[in-house]
């Protein structure tokens, strides 16, 4: 019942209150030893990938070990309704819905008045060039980032809160802050993280595969189920496709990435409209997701 009511204090914080200070930030934390981190893997392959995975090993049992501990110490020591509350304080800065809302609706704000402001910010969103981006590109992009990281920010960090409590959604931030810092193919940065990154990136795949594929069915009508596997596969992503072809399947419209993938490629062309009934879908979503975790929280029977 504790568990249950601390998933619920950390969605009612961040949606009243949004993100804590960065001093305070454990992701942002997370971030800097990341950074420190990574500046200081070798670069040739074998040893890279060997330092990569040690370091994030070691990062992840950090992260795991300092919330066990504060989960234990606040379940040990405070009454349950001022444990429940301080859980879900604790939980809160593992998840960011409020802030994605805000970022993505700011996207369209910023395309209403230059093409360019919108490119700006999206670039705040992604890490792909927009300088070459149409407004429909931006447009698909901001709602592609929306999907993609309703799971990552939204959805994964509750799911392994229900299965593994504090140090579940800690480890998985972790492990996803890991994958957005050191998870890529080729140079970023001035280094090539070929090797580096890739233990980041094969363990957000595995820790993110059940939960973007719950987050999809959130987001997609049922009578459009069947077409999420063939559509999710389109892109490179194991994972990312999946709340994406959701997305575009539920608006109706297509959401590209040129050179890479065309999803629901026979859609419309998205509108303004389009972002904001995409904020309001990804809403329901974090509420469905929010009711679902606390009822799979409470003890059998209610009691």
């Amino acid at each position: 019942m504790t568990a249950a009511a601390a998933l619920w204090v950390a969605l009612l914080v961040d949606r009243l209150w949004g993100e804590p200070p960065a001093a305070l930030h454990p992701v942002v934390a997370m971030g800097r030893w990341l950074g420190w981190a990574g500046r200081r893997l070798p670069q040739a392959p074998a040893a890279a990938f060997a330092a990569g995975a040690l370091a994030w090993c070691a990062g992840a049992l950090a992260a795991g070990l300092l919330a066990a501990a504060l989960q234990w110490a606040l379940l040990r020591w405070l009454p349950a309704w001022a444990a429940a509350a301080a859980l879900g304080l604790a939980l809160k800065p593992l998840l960011a819905w409020r802030m994605l809302r805000g970022e993505v609706l700011a996207v369209e704000q910023a395309l209403a008045r230059s093409l360019d402001d919108g490119r700006a910010q999206l670039a705040r969103l992604v890490s792909r060039d927009v300088a070459t981006l149409d407004e429909s590109l931006v447009r698909e992009s901001a709602i592609e980032s929306l999907a993609e990281n309703l799971n990552d920010s939204v959805v994964a960090p509750l799911l392994w809160f229900v299965l593994l409590g504090l140090p579940g959604a800690a480890v998985y931030r972790f492990a996803n802050t890991a994958d957005a810092m050191w998870g890529y193919r080729g140079l970023r940065g001035g280094r090539d993280w070929e090797w580096a990154g890739k233990w980041a990136a094969r363990a957000d795949d595995v820790l993110g595969w059940l939960p973007a594929r719950i987050t999809a069915l959130l987001l997609c009508p049922p009578r459009a189920w069947a077409r999420l596997p063939g559509e999710a596969g389109r892109t490179p992503s194991p994972n990312g496709g999946w709340p994406m072809a959701a997305m575009a399947l539920r608006l109706g419209v297509r959401l590209r990435k040129p050179g890479v993938y065309a999803l629901h490629a026979q859609g419309r062309a998205p509108q303004p409209a389009d972002t904001a009934r995409a904020a309001r879908l990804a809403g329901w979503a974090v509420a469905a997701a929010g009711a679902l975790g606390g009822v799979a929280l409470l003890p059998a029977g209610g009691g």
